[in-house]
């Protein structure tokens, strides 16, 4: 016997699967979006955008006639509910409330949530006289805190750098932005990246995990500065991705 017979080949590693195309994401058209807070200027304007894109939403308030009524003002199938039946009826629950209000109405919904894809876009701000400033919620973040009061739920943050003036004006077909989204599952955050890119002129972004929420959330108070300044609606582009 060789020592060439002897000597034992050594086995070809597995081929690596390909990478996966960041994106690659999902079709979300059939999916029920409930917007919370959808009679406020940033609800009411999201609402607009993705029902005009073909997405079938639902407003919820406090006051289901209140929702109902801003629906019809909406048009585009637009359907109103109280708070309840908006997160019940959903697949999809994007979180618009005031910052707050934003615990009281999570926790009184925590049932009607569970095993919903949660998409929070509460921006934590004080206001003084110097202007718009961020709050440090004692969770880390609006996100953070829906995460913690919603154990049952599926959260992410998105949503939080967009003009509501923009949004609401019906002769502007596009919105020029990136939407930053973050969350702890990737499935999750690339529906929510699928959900932004249904928008005209809007892609969705990953932006980290809950943890990063913060300084997403932060940011907002810079744009506000930014739009007084220069009398602007100004959003977000991300470069070279």
């Amino acid at each position: 016997m060789t020592s060439t017979d002897s000597a034992q080949t050594p086995a070809k590693a597995p081929a690596k699967a390909p990478a996966k195309d960041p994106w690659d994401l999902p079709d979300v058209s059939g999916l029920v979006v409930g917007v919370l807070g959808g009679t406020g200027p940033q609800g009411k304007g999201l609402a607009h955008r993705l029902a005009r894109a073909g997405q079938k939403v639902i407003i919820g308030s406090r006051a289901a006639e209140r929702a109902r009524e801003a629906a019809g003002e909406l048009g585009h199938g637009i359907e109103g509910a109280d708070n309840a039946e908006c997160a019940r009826r959903s697949d999809i629950v994007i979180v618009a409330v005031p910052w707050e209000g934003h615990a009281e109405t999570l926790r009184a919904l925590r049932e009607d949530l569970a095993g919903k894809l949660v998409v929070d876009c509460v921006n934590p701000l004080g206001f003084d006289k110097k202007g718009a400033y961020a709050l440090k919620p004692e969770e880390g973040s609006a996100a953070e805190q829906a995460a913690a009061l919603l154990p049952d739920s599926r959260v992410t943050a998105a949503f939080h750098h967009l003009s509501a003036v923009l949004l609401q004006d019906p002769e502007i077909e596009e919105i020029d932005t990136d939407v930053m989204v973050l969350g702890e599952a990737r499935a999750d955050v690339e529906i929510v990246q699928a959900l932004a890119g249904r928008i005209p002129g809007m892609r969705g972004v990953f932006a980290g995990r809950l943890r990063n929420a913060h300084q997403v959330e932060s940011l907002v108070a810079n744009l506000i500065s930014v739009n007084r300044r220069y009398k602007a609606h100004a959003g977000l582009r991300v470069t070279d991705v």
